[in-house]
């Protein structure tokens, strides 16, 4: 039988969502169904009168922190029915594509997009929370590196791809950055699509791909290109 897969969010923002997922092939597949958004208001669970959900830190510092008794009562909501428990955070692991593929093929996920300077450490730990961070800035919430994940994920979708040849040629998948990519006119403001693509020999064709995606690589990835290399000696 299938099932979907499922993405539950828990935010403080709800209104962010489903923002650019609602749009596109990937919109496409949220209307159909082969994708599933369940979007949870973390304000719900707040306490008392005004629905607090954050606290000052302790040992001081500026800013305000998640309370993890608030926190925990979300999570708990949100059957998670063997989905990973994710916390988009500046302090994760960097999100890489083997992981996405990992995800992709799993039932689906319940991600917590942290807001002020952050979640107390203990419900991260008590709840055995996934830290994963998009990339080595700040910014004012986890909604939009949620959206990436969720993206990145529901895009590899059997039931969504359009071409799965495609996929396999992206930057990441092969560890390197994908080569050039060029198409209609022949020429461009003086400069012509490289005669090897036009050849119509198949294998000189993908020679010279995989030579770019190494050159590309080297030149402006040196961490990918030395996990690449480490993993060729």
């Amino acid at each position: 039988m299938f099932m979907p897969f499922a993405v539950s969010i828990i935010t403080l923002t709800p209104a962010a969502w489903p923002g650019a997922l609602g749009v596109s092939l990937v919109g496409g597949g949220l209307a159909s169904g082969v994708w599933t958004l369940d979007v949870v208001d973390l304000r719900r669970f707040g306490i008392g009168k005004h629905q607090q959900v954050d606290d000052t830190p302790a040992g001081g510092g500026a800013g305000m922190v998640i309370k993890p008794d608030v926190a925990a009562r979300a999570l708990d909501d949100v059957p998670a029915d063997k989905r990973p428990l994710i916390y988009l955070t500046p302090r994760g692991k960097p999100l890489a594509q083997k992981r996405v593929r990992e995800l992709s093929q799993g039932p689906g996920m319940v991600l917590f997009c942290g807001r002020f300077e952050g979640l107390d450490e203990r419900v991260i730990t008590e709840r055995a929370l996934e830290e994963i961070s998009v990339g080595d800035i700040i910014l004012t919430g986890g909604d939009l590196p949620a959206q990436m994940l969720v993206e990145a994920c529901v895009r590899l979708l059997p039931s969504l791809v359009g071409n799965e040849a495609s996929l396999g040629e992206e930057s990441f998948e092969a560890g390197l950055l994908e080569h050039p990519l060029y198409t209609r006119p022949r020429e461009f403001e003086g400069q012509a699509i490289p005669e090897v693509l036009l050849s119509g020999d198949h294998a000189k064709i993908a020679a010279w791909k995989k030579s770019q995606s190494l050159a590309t690589t080297q030149a402006r990835r040196p961490d990918l290109w030395a996990v690449y290399k480490g993993d060729k000696d």
